[in-house]
């Protein structure tokens, strides 16, 4: 967040624009060159794993590497070709042309990195995963900040660039310390390995794409229609209103998914992990979500800057849709580790459908706090497909823990955000510093719980006996 306030001052809603746009690009670019096989490597690596397969987890292993210095290549070949009419759609002149050829760089660069991820993901390597991301932030942004204070706006490209690079080489020199069976593959296996990845991961990679670019597409409607600076608003809305959820979704992704995959064949054991993962999820968010809400404000002008005022209440919605989509995520790792991919692919076609549809209109009618109201429906439509979908393939139900946390929560949380539109300023605050504070008490004694039954009880004895006096005897 120290590098997000620095270019914040340096280049304001503009120059973040800029950055999210770009963003948005690469990552469509990239999900399309990639054809899923990240995704996909990661289930056959998990899976291989599971079952003490030596030779079939370096035959995935070694045909992921390669294949992903190929897609690399081919995105990066995509984004050149196609830079003039990206530039075109996206900003209504081909003035940014040069800078999406420069960017295609790190799509290449971000594909060999995902290839690298994929087999340290599958083999649960999580503590590892942990250590990419805070050494590529810690090496990256150190490396990278010069470039924005010497260039402006004109470093933005350079800087991401050099940033996938820190990515790319955290990645490596973990993924390398990893040992798999050093084995030669044939063109017949290798050619029978890919087949494998891409027949799960096509269909991935279009609904991955789907979601790349309908987030695409929404920065393009708010650019064309509210202008680059009510871009760069929402653009610093969403980051934030991303960052502590972010943690949790990701934690499910490295861990849950590879989890999942391994007992796909078993619907109660299935269900009974879904379960756990909502409920220590969203015992684990409504706390960052409600001090979102409660100091949303402050916040704004920490991590950015007075200038970023007008998107303090597009947080506000957009960390409501955070909420539901922490309990909607794990149900649709259901459908990946059971290798659902069709009806995986609809579910995301339908969702981004709706929300494009509901940005479309929502912006007519609320201009930029829009997009939050949008994303917020758009995640309550999500939540009730994906209950449904779940349902059908493993008969999916609500423990009663989930059930009561549920009530809890969106009690609190519909309190403290109603309270900003009915009370005063003062008194919204008040009320929602104790609900932020009541919650927060309830989430940790229930993962305490969590991880150890006898846990809390366990806390209360040791507090008990230091502070109590002595007994007579």
């Amino acid at each position: 967040m120290i590098r997000t306030k620095f270019l914040a001052v340096l280049l304001g809603p503009s120059g973040i624009a800029l950055f999210g746009i770009y963003g948005s690009i690469t990552e469509m670019v990239g999900t399309m060159a990639g054809l899923g096989v990240g995704t996909s490597g990661v289930k056959q690596i998990a899976e291989a794993y599971g079952r003490g397969n030596q030779r079939e987890l370096a035959k995935t292993s070694q045909t992921l590497r390669r294949v992903s210095v190929f897609l690399g290549i081919l995105g990066m070949a995509i984004l050149i070709l196609f830079s003039k009419p990206i530039s075109q759609f996206t900003f209504g002149n081909t003035d940014y042309a040069d800078c999406l050829t420069l960017v295609s760089l790190a799509v290449f660069i971000g594909a060999i990195t995902n290839g690298q991820n994929a087999l340290i993901q599958g083999m649960r390597r999580i503590a590892d995963l942990a250590k990419i991301n805070v050494l590529a932030a810690v090496f990256g942004t150190a490396a990278t900040i010069p470039i924005i204070w010497l260039w402006g706006e004109k470093g933005i490209v350079p800087f991401l660039i050099v940033f996938s690079f820190w990515s790319f080489l955290a990645s490596w020199w973990f993924s390398r310390r990893i040992r798999v069976e050093a084995i030669t593959i044939s063109w017949k296996e290798t050619q029978k390995e890919v087949r494998g990845l891409i027949e799960l991961g096509f269909v991935i990679m279009i609904s991955s794409l789907i979601t790349a670019g309908t987030f695409y597409l929404v920065r393009v409607l708010v650019i064309r229609q509210l202008g680059l600076d009510n871009a760069g608003l929402y653009q610093a809305a969403g980051t934030l209103s991303s960052v502590y959820a972010g943690v949790i979704l990701e934690a499910m992704g490295k861990d849950f998914y590879p989890r999942l995959s391994s007992n796909a064949e078993n619907n109660e054991a299935c269900n009974q992990m879904v379960n756990e993962q909502v409920e220590v999820g969203i015992l684990l968010g409504v706390p960052g979500i409600l001090a979102t809400i409660t100091f949303a404000p402050i916040i704004i002008r920490l991590f950015y800057s007075v200038r970023f005022v007008a998107a303090i209440e597009v947080l506000r919605w957009l960390i409501l849709g955070v909420l539901i989509r922490i309990s909607s995520w794990p149900m649709g790792f259901i459908l990946l580790a059971k290798g659902r991919s069709k009806i995986f692919f609809l579910t995301e076609l339908v969702t981004n459908v709706v929300h494009l549809g509901l940005i479309w209109v929502a912006i007519k009618y609320f201009d930029l706090v829009g997009t939050g109201i949008a994303f917020f429906g758009m995640n309550i439509f999500s939540w009730l497909l994906m209950i449904g979908v779940a349902r059908h393939l493993t008969g999916l139900t609500w423990s009663a823990k989930n059930i009561r946390n549920g009530f809890a929560v969106l009690f609190a949380v519909g309190i403290a955000f109603l309270g900003g539109y009915i009370l005063s300023d003062l008194g919204s605050l008040i009320l929602s510093i104790l609900i932020t504070m009541g919650m927060t008490a309830y989430s940790v004694k229930s993962l305490i719980r969590i991880v150890s039954p006898a846990g809390y009880r366990e806390l209360f004895i040791r507090f008990k006996s230091r502070f109590s006096p002595p007994m007579n005897r």
